[in-house]
């Protein structure tokens, strides 16, 4: 049930300008702001015109590991501005590298995710360039969704995808019922 059918779809309602890239190509990015505070990343998967994402929840940074921890040190609030470039920058030594990029929040930092220079960009060119991932060795699961209430949360609509064991996958919350993955 894509976009207009999901009660935890930012398209449930209508087309609206702060929508808008979510009814554009498949492919391309819907960067919102979520709670006033943090930016999210989803992928927009449906033709042209019917709007539908997957919210991107986690990654592995494998390339550009400095440049993601001065990303994350300035989404915390610590200046940068002294730094002349990535290298120098402060480090954020207290992140684990599997937490660079776990949970949709920390993903979109990593990557320095802003709305006004991401939101409908193309995700598998410049500045993402994406690649499609290798066939997968582990099994995917799938539960519930995190943050979503009512029926379209639950367990009818088992809409959240992860690799078990997978250190950079973002747990779900405790005391929501969920299996941990």
């Amino acid at each position: 049930m894509p976009g207009p059918y999901d009660a935890g779809s930012h398209s449930k309602d209508r087309r609206t300008e702060r929508n808008a890239s979510m009814f554009g190509p498949p492919g391309h990015a819907y960067v919102y702001f979520s709670y006033g505070m943090h930016f999210a990343l989803n992928l927009v998967c449906s033709p042209e015109g019917c709007a539908s994402g997957v919210l991107l929840r986690a990654g592995e940074v494998v390339a550009g590991e400095a440049l993601a921890r001065s990303f994350r040190v300035r989404k915390r609030g610590i200046s940068v501005s002294d730094a002349p470039g990535v290298a120098d920058a402060p480090e954020a030594p207290d992140i684990p590298r599997t937490a660079l990029a776990r949970g949709p929040v920390n993903l979109a930092a990593a990557l320095g995710v802003t709305r006004e220079a991401h939101d409908g960009l193309d995700l598998f060119t410049a500045p993402f360039a994406f690649e499609p991932a290798p066939a997968l060795a582990a099994e995917v699961a799938r539960g519930p969704r995190v943050g979503v209430a009512g029926e379209a949360g639950g367990p009818a609509f088992p809409w959240r995808f992860w690799l078990p064991g997978d250190p950079t996958v973002s747990a779900f919350r405790p005391g929501r019922g969920a299996p941990r993955s």
